[in-house]
């Protein structure tokens, strides 16, 4: 062999040999794509410093965040899904919304992935499986429910957190008397009224999760003297909610509390960005359960992240879904998720907020549970959701006595569930 030869054969082997050791990795050229739909439009920025810190770890797989109007989403995902346009990774919603989409064929089998059985409870995976335990989707956060007040106006009328409904009752009197409104929360957008007022004190008159089993079991019936006192205490708030509450959005209440115009304020923990900037002192307590009974918290698990069936990338989706699940994603979640969503890996992770953690802290020394109709009451019409939502408008309005809203949602449910 001649020297240009034999300098020839040394060239292509060192070009040839790292690629035959580089495990496969891809160059950058070929990057692979996949979008990841979601209903928190709010997120942006949050999901994308996610999903930068997963691609520094995976350089050739870059997740594009692509998210959908809250009360659309639905709907949209599953057109997209029936027309083969869905995203490669989407938020999945808990319980039977979830399952049917797994169940029609659109959600893949994840019961492969590693993570799934080492970093998540069975308590945190059940919302997001099937009858069998099948997992359609890997636990992604959750968020809890509570009661946002002012602290400066606490302050001024010598006011202290109410540890049951009658001290709270006392508690919204005293604020009316000094010309302050109350409560923050209206009508105008009805989900509002349903999920974070009563969905969050229902489980102090039913008994937590444990009522909420016995009524799904048919050991209660749905309109039984405890769900009548849920609905009761939705009437208690009417005297104190802002004028014109009938028509205010949930923004209008938002901006109730941010501005100081409203003492107190039934919300989620995924608010606590929205008064970072007040320009008063302000925390949270748990709703207050009547007298006598213990003390419960929805702490709801509001999204997983399920993978498409159809997803022309499954490897690198399931690489993404391992990583959220390993103690390097639990901890870039608990870190880039916007305040108030929590991380539901089991793995170690530290949360600086004080205002998150003191949503956290509610849990201590009470039982928690998921929004009441979320397990079950989704699967027929009228839902559950629907039910509860409308018994509570109008017991507010005095359409309808807390008796009359109880009959109502048993008899709703009575045609199909």
């Amino acid at each position: 062999m001649n020297k240009f030869k034999l300098i020839t054969v040394i060239l292509v082997l060192i070009m040839v040999v790292p690629m035959a050791f580089s495990g496969g990795q891809k160059d950058s050229g070929d990057q692979v794509e996949l979008t990841l739909g979601s209903w928190r439009t709010d997120d942006v920025a949050q999901i994308n410093a996610l999903l930068d810190a997963f691609s520094e770890e995976y350089p050739n797989i870059k997740v594009i965040f692509q998210p959908t109007n809250p009360p659309d989403y639905n709907a949209t995902l599953r057109l997209q899904l029936e027309s083969e346009t869905g995203p490669d990774l989407m938020y999945a919603r808990s319980y039977a919304t979830g399952v049917q989409l797994y169940e029609d064929g659109y959600f893949a089998d994840l019961s492969g992935l590693k993570t799934m059985n080492t970093s998540y409870s069975a308590g945190a995976k059940a919302p997001w499986s099937t009858d069998n335990g099948t997992p359609f989707a890997v636990p992604f956060v959750a968020v809890s429910h509570g009661i946002y007040y002012n602290k400066d106006i606490f302050s001024k009328l010598g006011l202290s957190i109410p540890e049951t409904w009658a001290e709270f009752m006392s508690v919204c009197e005293k604020i009316k008397d000094a010309k302050i409104i109350p409560i923050a929360n209206s009508l105008g957008d009805e989900w509002d009224i349903a999920e974070v007022v009563f969905m969050s004190l229902a489980p102090n008159y039913i008994g937590g999760m444990e009522g909420r089993l016995a009524y799904e079991s048919g050991d209660r019936p749905w309109n039984d003297k405890a769900m009548v006192a849920a609905f009761a205490a939705m009437g208690d708030l009417e005297p104190y909610l802002p004028g014109g509450y009938q028509a205010l959005s949930y923004n209008d209440s938002n901006a109730l509390f941010a501005t100081g115009q409203a003492a107190m304020y039934f919300d989620g923990s995924w608010s606590i960005g929205t008064f970072k900037d007040v320009d008063f002192e302000w925390s949270v307590f748990a709703v207050p359960p009547p007298s006598g009974q213990p003390g419960y918290v929805c702490f709801h698990v509001d999204a997983g992240m399920a993978m498409n069936a159809a997803t022309e990338h499954p490897e690198e989706a399931k690489i993404f879904l391992e990583w959220l699940g390993s103690a390097k994603g639990a901890e870039t979640l608990a870190n880039t998720l916007p305040t108030g969503f929590f991380p539901m890996s089991n793995k170690s992770v530290t949360i600086s907020d004080p205002h998150a953690n003191a949503f956290l802290a509610m849990n201590n020394g009470r039982g928690t549970d998921v929004r009441l109709p979320w397990p079950k009451l989704f699967g027929g019409s009228p839902s559950g959701y629907e039910l509860m939502m409308y018994g509570s408008i109008k017991v507010i309005t005095g359409e309808s006595t807390p008796q009359e809203a109880a009959d109502a949602l048993a008899e709703g449910l009575a045609t199909w569930y």
